[in-house]
């Protein structure tokens, strides 16, 4: 059980990129009061939580009406998980994410930026939601299904530490730091994301 929870903690935390998200909270919550940001930082990782347990709660039986097979869902996940770790090697995540929050200061949709694109998609985004999926998939036990939410509880815990202190972090790890950091990151996710397709192509084979 114990390394059914490492994998899903360290795949859940590279998808997610907690760090990589330092800077992006910054610009959004740009202008706000600190309580302001306090506020955004709680409301965001809150509704990003609920999604994501939402997710590996009904995920599966969701994928069963939809005629999905887990294993068919471990390739597209994987492929997924796939081309994030891609965007985060080539460091294109970054303005992708980067236009998204710009433009949604310019609506002026401040008061709603916690969940969208704070929650929704920068935290609770396609590749977290497959991962969710494919973790709670691959859950040996109740007891580590159960256990699974702690997992999901800590990185997003992590994700609420790092917006608390975004503008100490993001001057301390610098513009080399956040390169060299993602691009680690997505190399592990890369690894995790291939052996994801690996373990559905030996299913069907299997089935």
């Amino acid at each position: 059980m114990l390394d059914f929870l490492l994998e899903a903690f360290v795949t859940l935390f590279v998808t997610v990129d907690p760090l990589g998200l330092a800077p992006l909270f910054i610009g959004l919550t740009a202008g706000l009061t600190a309580a302001d940001r306090r506020w955004v930082a709680f409301r965001a990782t809150v509704i990003a939580a609920i999604v994501l347990v939402f997710f590996a709660l009904v995920g599966g039986r969701l994928l069963a009406l939809l005629g999905i097979s887990f294993a068919a869902f471990r390739i597209a996940g994987g492929l997924l998980l796939f081309y994030t770790a891609f965007q985060m090697v080539y460091s294109q995540k970054e303005p992708r994410d980067a236009s998204d929050a710009e433009r949604a200061v310019s609506l002026d949709h401040i008061r709603d930026i916690a969940a969208f694109p704070l929650a929704i998609p920068l935290l609770a985004g396609p590749g977290a939601i497959s991962a969710v999926i494919l973790a709670v998939s691959k859950a040996p036990s109740p007891l580590a299904f159960a256990a699974f939410f702690g997992v999901v509880a800590a990185v997003i815990g992590l994700v609420l530490v790092v917006f608390l202190l975004a503008e100490p972090i993001d001057r301390r790890i610098g513009e080399t730091g956040r390169v060299v950091i993602g691009r680690l990151l997505g190399l592990i996710l890369a690894g995790l994301a291939v052996q994801y397709v690996a373990d559905g192509v030996k299913a069907i084979l299997a089935g």
